[in-house]
């Protein structure tokens, strides 16, 4: 469905900041929050767009509003001449999809990473012929319907055929917007089982029941980065999920690789994504808890050519960070006991609050509390399907390194 035109300049309300504020936003940022706005003027429903202002009166440009979420404006433009209507929606969606030709393989990445490309509050996965999506804002719910059908639209110009759309608003995020969450088939349906390819390696994607989208694809170009070190290697998987890094090791020609998550769905997903490659005979996969398990192999004397650390986010919030550093801490230090002299370590964090200073002083710690040296070998971030917006911090959240571990020498 069409959204119509939004309101003329002169019917919108205006949003003022107040004096010294929004420094986030003119630093590029895309979010305002309530207790940086001085006066609202004007009527508004939650979701309309309005106008935004600087406390003296300077255009600041348009955003949807949400009295309902601290993040009270989100900008779409910074232009105040800009019509915010399905044209505008239809170019930004372009832009993205030519971003992603130019920088990605396309043939399951991330179309649309929200505030990154300039559409608040929606994340769009394309696992082959299939899209999923997250309406993470009250402004993006609003538009849901005729922002995937102007999708869906740009991709059929490129070719692209969508067999079928699944919506995964099952988010917390939606509930500090006012939203419940919500997911479902946005369209016909179809078996919620894709096959895709990454890396060489196939996959089984459960877009309906898989982690948020269905699976990880900020870490395509990291899995691939460790292939080259894991052929002839014994490996260890550590949080393997539905077994990706796992499988890319054994696809380069690992000799034994063991993948460890604490959910048995998990690892019956990843024992049949191994079998679909046919690398049964030298990836397994157990399921067990990490921080139980690790301190077990060190006892048994165990060793390994690859450990590699893929934990899910220890931190969701700033109050929660000091634990977070104890958990990167100890897992790092009791991965770097288990790799050989000369053997390598990759280890990321997932949490944009666990920032690049304080992950990399944590790893350095845990380094030197067992008497290892470190010689980094390369540090990566997100795909690049998943830009990084300067300023707009939320959007730099993987921080990615791989060692080699050497004992003092």
């Amino acid at each position: 469905m069409e959204i119509q035109q939004e309101e003329k300049d002169m019917s919108m309300a205006l949003v003022t900041l107040k004096k010294g504020e929004g420094r986030s936003l003119k630093a590029g940022g895309a979010w305002i929050f309530d207790n940086e706005i001085g006066t609202t003027v004007g009527s508004f429903e939650d979701g309309d767009i309005v106008m935004v202002h600087d406390f003296d009166g300077y255009p600041m440009g348009k955003g949807y509003i949400n009295s309902h979420s601290k993040i009270r404006v989100r900008m779409l433009t910074r232009d105040k001449d800009q019509d915010i209507n399905e044209e505008f929606f239809r170019k930004r969606l372009a832009d993205a999809w030519d971003y992603r030709k130019k920088t990605v393989d396309t043939s399951s990445c991330r179309v649309v990473f929200g505030e990154a490309d300039f559409l608040p509050g929606l994340v769009v996965d394309k696992f082959s012929d299939v899209l999923v999506f997250q309406a993470l804002s009250l402004g993006m719910d609003r538009r849901k319907e005729m922002v995937m059908g102007l999708l869906k639209e740009v991709l059929e110009e490129d070719g692209i055929c969508i067999r079928g759309i699944y919506e995964r608003s099952d988010a917390k995020e939606r509930e500090k917007e006012g939203l419940k969450k919500t997911k479902g088939f946005f369209g016909p349906e179809f078996d919620t089982f894709v096959p895709i390819v990454e890396n060489g390696v196939k996959y089984i994607v459960d877009v309906k029941e898989g982690q948020k989208t269905g699976f990880f694809l900020d870490q395509k170009y990291n899995r691939l980065a460790i292939q080259k070190l894991c052929r002839n290697a014994r490996v260890l998987d550590c949080f393997t999920h539905t077994g990706s890094f796992a499988l890319n090791a054994g696809y380069a020609g690992a000799k034994e690789v063991t993948g460890v998550d604490a959910s048995q769905l998990a690892v019956d997903q990843a024992t049949a994504n191994a079998a679909l490659n046919g690398l049964s005979d030298s990836v397994k996969f157990i399921c067990e808890d990490v921080f139980d398990l690790l301190p077990k192999l060190e006892e048994k004397g165990e060793k390994y050519d690859v450990v590699i650390l893929d934990p899910p986010a220890f931190t969701k919030s700033r109050s929660s960070v000091k634990n977070a550093v104890k958990g990167y801490r100890e897992i790092n230090l009791r991965a770097m006991k288990l790799v050989k002299d000369g053997g390598f370590l990759a280890t990321c964090s997932c949490s944009h609050f666990m920032d690049y200073q304080l992950f990399t002083q944590t790893i350095g710690q845990a380094a030197r509390n067992v008497h290892k040296r470190l010689r980094q070998v390369e540090y990566r971030t997100q795909a690049p399907d998943h830009p990084i917006l300067w300023s707009a911090d939320e959007s730099y959240y993987l921080k990615f390194y791989i060692f080699q571990v050497c004992s003092d020498r």
